[in-house]
């Protein structure tokens, strides 16, 4: 004969109770890892404060990231940049024999030559300074760049001289001056628009007729 003995049993008996036993949560050292429905109201208030702060924090590095890419793009790549005009002129400095010879000597290299800022070329520091610059609007209503740095050579050095010009419509800057002055030389002239449409400021001619 079996016996059969039944044991009264609660209802919540069935499921394991619900443990709390966890390191308390605060601010600092919540990761995560205890589920939500086990935390107590402070606790859970710790852990919004943390997502909040951290929420914050992924905001302010977009923000940063933004920043610092809209002044890489407008201080480098952009063609309207200062960095980007000065690289444009040390190229066509380079790119003319007539500028190598005289900084360079007669067969020099025109990767022997350095451009630099303001300051003297001895000092490494001021010769990581900025180009030196400055803009203006002329009467016209057209917008002026006036740019100047330094150029050095193996047997020479000189200034190199930029002023662009931008329509008050807008649009693209243009060269109207580019030149190289070396001291106990003429003026080499790599960008002259008044030269190419046929004025002559100091005579005050045009297309070989003085008007003033």
């Amino acid at each position: 004969m079996f016996l059969l003995r039944t044991y009264a049993t609660s209802p919540s008996s069935a499921l394991p109770p619900k443990s709390s036993n966890h390191t308390r949560i605060t601010t600092f050292n919540d990761d995560g890892r205890v589920n939500w429905n086990r935390l107590s109201t402070r606790e859970k208030a710790a852990r919004s404060t943390q997502q909040s702060f951290n929420f914050l924090v992924i905001m302010a590095g977009v923000l940063m990231t933004g920043a610092v890419s809209y002044i890489m793009y407008t201080e480098v790549f952009s063609l309207d940049s200062k960095t980007s005009q000065f690289n444009y002129a040390v190229a066509k400095v380079k790119d003319s024999r007539e500028c190598v010879s005289l900084l360079c000597g007669p067969g020099g290299r025109a990767n022997d030559i350095k451009a630099y800022g303001e300051g003297s070329n001895w000092n490494r520091w001021d010769r990581n300074r900025a180009i030196a610059g400055s803009s203006s609007v002329d009467r016209a209503g057209n917008e002026n760049w006036y740019i100047h740095f330094n150029v050095e050579g193996p047997v020479g050095r000189g200034v190199v001289r930029v002023h662009l010009i931008r329509p008050k419509e807008g649009g693209e800057w243009e060269y109207k001056v580019l030149a190289l002055d070396v001291p106990g030389h003429e003026r080499v002239w790599l960008e002259n628009m008044d030269r190419k449409f046929g004025v002559d400021k100091k005579s005050g001619t045009m297309f070989g007729i003085k008007w003033w």
